[in-house]
This record gives C-alpha cells, sequence and structure tokens, in this order.
C-alpha cells in the first residue's frame, strides 16, 4: 500500500477504517465501535485485524497517531489514538468514486433496481 498513487482499490479493512476515522479520531475500540455502526452491524472487526491495518496504513502515511486526548480526565494514558492523514483522505475519497462508478455501471445495466429488489 502507499501513498504515491490510489488507483489500486484499498482493502476492506482499509476502506472501513478510513471511513471510521474520517468523523474524527478515534482510539482502536472507538474505530472498531465506528465501523460496526457505520454498516448497521454487518461489519465486525476484530483486535487483530484492526491493529494489522492500522500498522500498515501508518507506514504508508493513510493515518497517523494523535497526540491529542479528547478528554484527558475520562482517558486512559495507554490509549493511542490515530487520524486520517491527506493522504488517508484521497485515498479514501478515490475508493469512494471507484464505489460511485459501480453502482453507476449497475444502474447502465439496469441492475441496481433488481438488486433494491431482494431487499438486501
Amino acid at each position: 500500500m502507499t501513498t504515491k498513487s490510489f488507483n489500486t482499490p484499498l482493502t476492506p479493512a482499509v476502506f472501513h477504517i478510513l471511513l471510521a476515522l474520517s468523523n474524527g479520531e478515534r482510539h482502536g475500540y472507538g474505530i472498531m465501535k465506528q465501523v460496526e455502526e457505520d454498516s448497521q452491524g454487518t461489519v465486525t472487526m476484530g483486535a487483530g485485524t484492526l491493529y494489522g491495518s492500522l500498522k500498515r496504513m501508518l507506514d504508508a502515511g493513510l493515518v497517523k497517531e494523535s497526540t491529542k486526548r479528547v478528554d484527558p480526565e475520562m482517558d486512559d494514558e495507554r490509549r493511542i489514538y490515530y487520524q486520517i492523514t491527506a493522504a488517508g483522505a484521497k485515498a479514501l475519497a478515490a475508493e469512494l468514486k471507484r464505489y460511485q462508478n459501480l453502482v453507476k455501471l449497475a444502474q447502465k445495466r439496469k441492475l441496481y433496481p433488481k438488486i433494491l429488489a431482494y431487499d438486501i
């Protein structure tokens, strides 16, 4: 995963993490809960997947550790907060554009209303 090119699709885990962080910085457990909420419970992310993905995302410059704490008095000092970087926001935007193009293609092929009729 590099930040130089956004032509490569993101993995589902990376996509969901970036989407969760697009609404503000979060610690690991907060990211897991946000992913679950964003997906209406259809996606759950285990700690291994989350922290493995975060490590690769940190190395690629898609996220960074935050030095701020949401509430220093209420927060555990061991918690690491993560925030999306400009490169991460660009990668997320590129992925959303890919999804948008796929939806347009499905609509053009008259697949989209048929799929919705099955009430996924």
